[in-house]
């Protein structure tokens, strides 16, 4: 019997710029392991395509007509949960980042990336784990390190909810994270539930991102 070959990762591309999407469109194509399934030009015409088609990865701008990256990405994470959103916008204004964060996006580059840099970000959100160009990483930190519930420490969580924050940390998804901790899917989403509540964050992303900025985990831990 041959090897099993992985599936490729399939990808969705929405912008409003049609030499910006086939430009992306060949830079991902050159990887074996990557292949685009659809195009969208607006943002309603990237949640049909989505549905529709339930890609792996779907690169997302913010601007668009229609219907802006941030709903798109928000309606996305309802009807396809599946699909890992990573933005790829020339915008990086606060309000964009903190509500991308918050509509639950798992990547957010601007579009000055490297190519090799642009396929590497796939990659890792497909695998579930937070990628971001650093000039966003840098805005992120000083965002979360400004609001009211910066004072608070790893010890406000329980110890079940600080591993399970570890395992976001680290990329899991909620699966996942059950299987390493032995307990439900559903118990996972409730300890979930919880750091957001106690810690005033709307997303696993914004929660992944502050434990990183305030130092909670150290590299071995994640």
């Amino acid at each position: 019997m041959g090897l099993m070959t992985r599936a490729p990762i399939r990808v969705v591309i929405a912008d409003d710029h049609t030499l910006f999407r086939e430009g992306t469109r060949q830079i991902l194509e050159q990887q074996p392991d990557i292949t685009v399934v659809g195009e969208a030009e607006n943002g309603l015409g990237a949640i049909e395509t989505i549905v529709r088609l339930k890609p792996d990865v779907a690169l997302l701008d913010i601007r668009m007509g229609g219907l802006n990256g941030v709903e798109a990405t928000r309606q996305v994470r309802e009807q396809a949960s599946g699909t890992a959103i990573l933005i790829l916008s020339a915008h990086d204004d606060d309000h964009y980042v903190r509500a991308l964060l918050e509509a639950g996006a798992l990547g957010y580059l601007l579009k000055t990336v490297r190519a090799d840099d642009l396929v590497d970000a796939v990659r890792r959100v497909h695998m579930g784990e937070t990628v971001l160009h650093p000039a966003i990483a840098s805005k992120i930190a000083r965002l979360l390190a400004n609001r009211s519930h910066s004072q608070l420490g790893e010890t406000s969580l329980t110890p079940k909810e600080s591993d399970v924050l570890r395992l976001v940390c680290r990329g899991l998804r909620n699966k996942e994270i059950a299987q390493e901790l032995v307990m439900s899917v559903r118990t996972v989403e409730g300890h979930l539930d919880a750091i957001f509540n106690r810690l005033g964050f709307r997303s696993r992303t914004e929660a992944a991102m502050y434990a990183a900025t305030q130092g909670w985990f150290s590299e071995d831990e994640v």
